[in-house]
């Protein structure tokens, strides 16, 4: 039986129609962006459309997609968007 490599897992942070920012963790944005778009998946999320992708970053292995996940998570709305303003400027 063949052992499949590890996926690697990115952090996303998506705004809603009303300005709010959402922050999770995927093997497959794009995949889980659709699955947002239709309604699937967080409660946040639906009827707060249209969603736009404001970031993704590969993060590694799961445990790090998490830890990183509620670094964000922890932030304020202010000081969220100065991190995604930051990491733009960066790229």
């Amino acid at each position: 039986m063949a052992v499949s490599a590890p996926a690697d897992w990115h952090l996303y942070v998506i705004e809603t129609a009303g300005g709010a920012l959402y922050t999770g963790i995927t093997t497959d944005v794009s995949r889980r962006l659709a699955e947002h778009r239709a309604g699937r998946g967080a409660k946040a999320l639906r009827g707060k459309g249209p969603l736009v992708l404001l970031h993704h970053e590969r993060v590694g292995d799961r445990g790090e997609a998490l830890r990183r996940e509620a670094a964000v998570k922890r932030l304020t709305a202010a000081a969220k968007r100065q991190w995604l303003a930051r990491r733009r400027a960066s790229e």
